[in-house]
This record gives C-alpha cells, sequence and structure tokens, in this order.
C-alpha cells in the first residue's frame, strides 16, 4: 500500500474454465477445495429442511394435523406427507445429503421410488417368514 494513493491491491490466482456442460468452473489455489460436482444437492437440501420445520409444527403442536399443515402452507398434503417422510431417514444418510456426500444417483423423486421399493420388499419379506 502506497502512502500517496492509499491504495490496496490484492491478488488472488484463479482460472475460469467451462467444462462441456456449459457451466463455468472456478479452480482456486491448492489449500482451498471448491464445491464442485460435492456440492449438496439444493433440492433434496430444501426438501430435508422444510420436512423437519414441518414436523417440528405437528410435534408443538402448531398444527394438528397434516391436512391443516398442507392447507396453511397452500399445498397438497400428499406432497406433505411424502416430505414428512424424509425425517425417518438415517441420521447418517440426512447427513451425507447436507454435506453432499451422498450418491449422485440420489434425488428427491429416485429417494421417494426407493423408499416405495424397499417398503414393499420388506412387507414381502415379511409375509415370506409367516
Amino acid at each position: 500500500m502506497t502512502a500517496a494513493a492509499q491504495m490496496l491491491t490484492v491478488r488472488v490466482p484463479l482460472a475460469v474454465r467451462k467444462p462441456r456442460g456449459g457451466r463455468k468452473l472456478i479452480l482456486t489455489p491448492g489449500g482451498m477445495a471448491p464445491r464442485g460436482s460435492t456440492a449438496a444437492d439444493t433440492t433434496l437440501v430444501k426438501a430435508l429442511a422444510r420436512a423437519f420445520r414441518w414436523r417440528r409444527m405437528l410435534e408443538t403442536g402448531r398444527y394438528g394435523t397434516i391436512d391443516e399443515l398442507a392447507a396453511a402452507e397452500k399445498i397438497n398434503s400428499s406432497y406433505v406427507s411424502r416430505l414428512l417422510r424424509l425425517t425417518l431417514l438415517a441420521p447418517d444418510i440426512v447427513e451425507a445429503i447436507l454435506d453432499g456426500r451422498q450418491s449422485e444417483v440420489m434425488t428427491l423423486p429416485r429417494l421417494w421410488r426407493w423408499e416405495t421399493v424397499e417398503r414393499q420388499a420388506q412387507i414381502e419379506a415379511g409375509f415370506r417368514k409367516i
């Protein structure tokens, strides 16, 4: 910084590259890791946040039923029910989603389908034991 100009110049080495998908990728110096492919899926993170918020509202008694909650949020009650099921995921799965460590194929629609398939398989396995 010079005394006459009172100006500070900061230089940050980085490179901007455009991969095939059309998104820009910023490469930072070796010590800092950019949030690229490991970034959290915002759709899943928002769904988890809504689910846990809605569960808290139901548990505290703010809304007595899922239908009341859905009416207040102006959305379909079946959507609320599906999202509320996300609160039953194992804590390590929730943490992986929030940290962006989940598999690339783990999307919200696939998670709902997987949950249904798994539940159906568990039910069938239970009937086979009888």
